[in-house]
């Protein structure tokens, strides 16, 4: 009979057995096997990794010193894996792992995406795409030093505020102006500054949250202002204002719906008619126009957006709106109204903390040269997307069919502003529709148009996974093709 193996064991480098005698069951002998591989020593060092000729654009992206803590991390994981008792990875493993860990931990999150989703001012993807001259005059500034705040004739210190004054003053007419790093920055700062402890008397229907859990209601108690609400939500009198002001009123203010839409029964006074109650009390009105159109939107056959320049005229004193929405620049916001309170605003701490910074200003100075010059339709990506033809969507969606082939077929659609604009508003539009079908999975097929290099984001609606060429410039269209063939290509394989 043969001896019984019960139990085994590494000491060093032997292999230990201990074996019983088959008939007695006691200890009988032990048999070693001498120097057994060690599993450890299969794993290349660190200089044989970074020498390997498949990690040499990784090492040139992040650099030497970045590749070697991954090398190191990859080695540590691969040793632990091989104390639970899996087999040591081969060096293919380990490289593999290697850029996996470059792509997940080096790799910038926030890339350029193709947004095909037909959203123009798509907020989950960086709202308003910039022209060309804004892209050029923040790089520009961004390179070296600048006359930020610094007067060039006078060889003196300058205000940062007078570059982008004169320029809204001009498109707006108002008096003055100011700008902050977004539009719930000015309304905290002018608030904050002029009617600090007091009252501001709103309608209840204005008393909205914009998005992303920002409320009116909420940033005025930051202000450390008291919210007087007037009227309901769907009617507010002129004469609910008048009776609301007391002796503790700072101010009225009107706050445009820009995200929602109150229709059938429903009440308001004018801009004017606010206004000139506001005077009478001797009191100020602020507009928040949230978006803030520089441009007549019915023109497009969109609902008429309020225009900055229209409050200005109907006599508000400070009218607060978004940069980097229709007005289609980088991430701001603007403040335009009365000499006496910018300069208010201009002296308040909080001014200082939520200044721009001069790439932002030369952006923005550059976006509102487009609309002095009268080029704002041809130059700005948003207005040039809102006033594209129907017949040029159908042309370039077609391209798109063509050069993609089955199953891709066209369909039309309807494209949004989006942006909290012109809620419930859209534009005819024509799309590239790939539908669910066998060996097409539509949920994995966008999952790999946001995975590729550039990510393509479109939208699935009933089963059908949808591009809408609105919202792709035409030096896109290329890449895009390109990620939908090989996507389609993969799930077919």
């Amino acid at each position: 009979m043969r001896p019984a193996l019960i139990n085994g064991c590494f000491c060093g480098n032997i292999f230990v057995n201990l074996l019983l005698h088959p008939l007695t069951g006691s200890s009988w002998y032990v048999y070693i096997c001498i120097e057994v591989a060690n599993p450890y020593r299969t794993l290349p060092s660190v200089d044989r990794l970074l020498s390997d000729e498949r990690l040499k654009k990784t090492c040139d992206l992040y650099g030497q010193m970045a590749l070697v803590d991954l090398i190191r991390d990859e080695l540590g994981d691969a040793r632990q894996a091989i104390a639970t008792g899996r087999p040591p990875p081969t060096l293919n493993d380990l490289v593999e792992g290697v850029e996996r860990r470059a792509q997940t931990i080096l790799r910038p999150t926030l890339r350029p995406v193709i947004n095909a989703t037909g959203v123009i001012i798509q907020t989950n993807l960086g709202r308003a795409p910039l022209s060309d001259e804004t892209v050029s005059a923040m790089a520009a500034v961004s390179r070296g030093y600048s006359n930020l705040e610094f007067d060039l004739d006078a060889g003196e210190r300058g205000s940062r505020y007078a570059h982008l004054e004169n320029l809204l003053c001009r498109i707006t007419g108002a008096e003055a102006a100011m700008a902050v790093n977004n539009n719930a920055a000015a309304l905290l700062l002018g608030l904050s500054a002029l009617a600090q402890g007091a009252e501001v008397v709103i309608s209840r229907g204005q008393a909205v949250e914009i998005g992303g859990g920002f409320r009116i209601p909420d940033v005025m108690r930051q202000s450390g202002v008291h919210l007087v609400e007037v009227g309901t939500t769907n009617r507010t009198y002129l004469r609910d204002y008048e009776d609301a002001i007391g002796a503790n009123s700072a101010a009225i203010m009107r706050v445009h719906a820009s995200n929602f839409r109150i229709v059938g029964f429903t009440e308001s006074p004018s801009l004017a008619e606010m206004a000139a109650l506001a005077h009478e009390r001797g009191l100020p009105l602020f507009d928040d126009l949230g978006s803030g159109s520089l441009i007549d939107t019915s023109q497009f056959g969109l609902a008429r957006e309020p225009m900055v320049q229209e409050s200005v005229q109907a006599g508000a004193d400070l009218v607060f709106f978004s940069s980097d929405k229709l007005l289609g620049g980088p991430q701001a916001g603007i403040i335009v109204g009365r000499r006496d309170l910018i300069q208010q605003l201009r002296r308040h701490p909080l001014a200082r903390a939520l200044r721009l910074d001069k790439a932002t200003i030369a952006g923005l100075s550059a976006t509102l040269m487009h609309y002095l010059r009268g080029e704002a339709l041809a130059k700005l990506p948003v207005w040039r997307m809102v006033s594209l033809k129907e017949e040029d969507l159908w042309r370039r969606a077609r391209r798109w069919m063509r050069a993609v082939g089955p199953p891709a077929s066209m369909a039309p659609g309807r494209s949004m502003v989006g942006g909290g604009s012109l809620p419930e508003e859209s534009l005819p539009t024509w799309l590239l529709a790939i539908p669910q079908s066998e060996g097409i999975d539509i949920t994995e097929l966008a999952r790999r148009f946001r995975l590729n290099e550039p990510a393509v984001i479109g939208r699935i609606e009933r089963d059908v996974l949808l591009l809408d060429p609105r919202t792709v410039h035409p030096r896109e269209d290329a890449a895009l093709i390109a990620v939908v063939k090989s996507a389609l290509s993969l799930q077919r394989s």
